[in-house]
C-alpha cells in the first residue's frame, strides 16, 4: 500500500511531453510501499554483481568521486501523474558500467529497506540512468529515494528504485516487488504499461 502525501494536486495537460492518462503536477508526490529508510552516508554502498559472481563496490566517498552529469528530465509515475523538468545530479550508470565485464541482459536493483525492480540492462545504459544524489540542487531527502536513489525517467518512476544499494546482473529476467505483485515487467509511459498485460 503506498503512502501519498497530503494535498497535492494537478492539472491535465495535452501536448507531445505528456505520456497519455497522466496529469502534469507541480508538487513531488511521495509514494512507497513501506517506511523510509534512513542510511547515512558512511554506512551507504553501491554494488554491482555479474552473472558471474564478481562484485564491483563504491561507498560514498568513491561515488562522489565520479564524474557527475546535471541532469534534466520529466518523470512520469504509474499513479498518473507527470512533473516536468526536474533537475538531478549524478553518475551516469554508463561510467559505472564502464570497467564491469557482462554480458547480462538484465539487472535486477535492490535498495535499503528491501525494495526491488527489474530492468533491461539496454535501458540503464547510453544516457538512459544515473545513481542521483542531489534533486533540484540540494541532497535528495530520505522520503525521495536519498542518499541515492536509482534515476531512469524513460521508464515509470517506480523504475527508479529509491535508495537504491545495488545491481544484480542476471541472464534471465527475475521480476522485482511491484512486477511480482501484479505491475507491467517494463513499465513504458507512452504505451501505458501500468500492469500486467498492458
Amino acid at each position: 500500500m503506498g503512502i501519498v502525501s497530503e494535498g497535492f494536486s494537478g492539472r491535465r495537460r495535452g501536448g507531445a511531453d505528456l505520456p497519455p492518462g497522466q496529469y502534469v503536477t507541480q508538487d513531488f508526490p511521495v509514494l512507497s510501499a513501506g517506511p523510509t529508510p534512513h542510511i547515512r552516508t558512511e554506512h551507504w554502498e553501491f554494488t554491482v554483481t555479474t552473472e558471474t559472481g564478481e562484485v564491483y563496490r563504491w561507498d560514498w566517498a568513491g561515488l562522489l568521486a565520479l564524474p557527475a552529469e546535471e541532469i534534466t528530465k520529466d518523470i512520469h509515475c504509474v499513479t498518473r501523474w507527470s512533473k516536468f523538468e526536474t533537475t538531478w545530479k549524478g553518475v551516469s550508470l554508463d561510467t559505472l558500467l564502464a570497467d564491469v565485464e557482462t554480458a547480462a541482459d538484465f539487472a535486477l536493483a535492490h535498495s535499503y529497506g528491501g525494495y526491488t525492480t527489474n530492468l533491461p540492462m539496454d535501458d540503464l545504459l547510453d544516457g538512459q540512468a544515473w545513481i542521483a544524489y542531489e534533486y533540484d540542487h540540494e541532497p535528495v531527502d530520505p522520503e525521495h529515494g536519498g542518499p541515492a536513489r536509482l534515476l531512469v525517467p524513460h521508464l515509470y518512476f517506480w523504475k527508479s528504485a529509491k535508495w537504491v544499494r545495488g545491481l544484480v546482473l542476471s541472464d534471465t529476467e527475475d521480476l522485482g516487488f511491484w512486477e511480482t505483485a501484479g505491475y507491467h515487467e517494463y513499465g513504458d509511459p507512452w504505451k501505458e504499461q501500468r500492469y500486467a498485460g498492458d
